[in-house]
């Protein structure tokens, strides 16, 4: 009973929401409040990541481009178009899955470093774009957001956020758990061994690189527009090239493949730095050499790694 509950593939999804329901239980300060918020968020945009890199073995360093394009889709939409900044998210949301089906035809033909440039150019282009359409997006100094209307049963906006995200959060992993069980999942596990013996299988590749490309590209849309809407205020550094790395460290650091491990990542990456904070001017060099220690002890990231030496130790 037991081994077929630890096998049941929603149980990840089924943990994380009753974690979302006790941390406002345990830690009260807004502080600590939005800190969770913001592991909610990045966990989305690195589960997206990791369908793509750790379930279809395919590389990208642009998904910062996405996450920007949704946080600018709900700064743009009410100002330009009298838009609602709920029906913005979604427009955003819905534009950037179009723009990722169409740049990804051609570019998912590329593979390894090939493919990891296409996709750090295509970030970079939006991030140019964004910085320098100073009439449209404000430049660098970016712009304000109109905050959507969410104090409902008396919550403030921060607890609103948190439990919105939450909610996006465990939703994302409900939805990804239900597509890895499907015969969509069994593909992109069958992709990510080999492209060739997919191939041969029967398996349409280009096609499963494409969903896996676009669901994540929807996810980091939906987590960009989720932070512009809770700090009320963009920019185009929220979108550059180094917050693709941080998504992708987030991705390797927490375990390719894990579901469990893009949140255990997010929130490595989020919460750490916070707490070297007392560090000062050796906090980056302190992270560096952690990050270095995890990826030469834990070699398959941190859950992965740790789920296979606790397997080893009860054989």
């Amino acid at each position: 009973m037991m081994t077929k509950l630890l096998k049941n593939p929603y149980l990840p999804a089924i943990v994380v929401a009753v974690i979302v329901l006790l941390i406002p239980l345990v830690v009260g300060s807004n502080f600590h409040i939005r800190m969770a918020t913001m592991v909610f968020i990045f966990s989305v945009v690195v589960l997206g990541l990791n369908l793509l890199m750790g379930y279809a073995g395919q590389v990208s360093l642009g998904h910062a481009g996405f996450f920007i394009l949704g946080a600018y889709s709900v700064a743009l939409g009410p100002p330009l178009l009298g838009l609602n900044p709920w029906f913005s998210m979604l427009g955003g949301i819905v534009l950037t899955s179009i723009l990722a089906f169409i740049i990804g035809r051609p570019i998912l033909r590329l593979s390894g470093y090939h493919l990891a440039m296409a996709t750090l150019a295509f970030g970079a282009i939006v991030y140019i774009f964004v910085t320098n359409e100073v009439d449209v997006t404000g430049g660098p100094d970016g712009m304000p957001v109109k905050r959507a209307n969410l104090a409902v049963l008396g919550l403030t906006h921060l607890m609103s956020w948190y439990w919105l995200t939450g909610a996006f959060l465990v939703l994302a992993m409900f939805l990804l758990a239900n597509l890895l069980e499907s015969p969509t999942g069994r593909a992109l596990r069958a992709l990510h061994d080999s492209e060739v013996a997919a191939g041969v299988l029967g398996i349409d590749v280009a096609r499963v690189k494409l969903i896996a490309f676009v669901i994540s590209a929807a996810l980091a849309a939906l987590a960009g527009a989720s932070l512009a809407l809770l700090d009320g205020h963009i920019t185009p550094v929220a979108g550059g090239i180094l917050r693709s790395v941080e998504l992708l460290t987030m991705t390797v650091v927490g375990g390719l493949g894990s579901l469990v491990g893009s949140i255990v990542g997010a929130a490595f990456l989020v919460l750490l730095p916070q707490m070297l904070t007392s560090f000062h001017d050796y906090e980056h060099a302190i992270l560096g050499l952690l990050l270095v220690t995890i990826m030469v002890v834990l070699p398959r990231g941190i859950v992965p790694s740790l789920n296979a030496l606790v397997r080893r130790w009860l054989a």
